[in-house]
């Protein structure tokens, strides 16, 4: 992982739990593109979907700003400390069964026949 990737990521789980959050040198356009991507992003009824690759091109398209592929993968990244954090604070109350948001179970041929089946 980057330095910049690492220390965005940082920032913005600093920012998330309620932490003084220092943005890097040259990180600002990926952290503001991050959050106009976040705040388009859709929802369904268990919670937050990703930011989808098509989302983040339609913006770049849109707004008319390149996103080089090192900062289409820093953006993912800091997605993802957004759902972690999105998933964390969406924790069932005591006395409620949780449901691991994402399986431990790796994903095998016979596993998916049984999911689409």
């Amino acid at each position: 992982m980057s330095n910049l990737k690492t220390n965005l990521c940082k920032a913005l789980k600093a920012h998330l739990t309620g932490g003084k959050a220092r943005v890097p040198d040259g990180g600002r356009e990926m952290l503001d593109a991050f959050q106009a991507l976040s705040r388009a992003r859709s929802w369904h009824q268990h919670g937050p979907n990703p930011i989808s690759w098509e989302a983040m091109a339609a913006w770049s398209q849109l707004m008319r700003v390149p996103i080089e592929p090192h900062h289409a993968e820093i953006i993912m990244a800091l997605d993802n400390v957004w759902l972690n954090h999105a998933m964390q604070r969406n924790n069932a109350p005591e006395g409620v069964k949780k449901i691991a948001p994402i399986s431990e179970q790796p994903l095998s041929a016979a596993l998916f026949d049984v999911a689409v089946s």
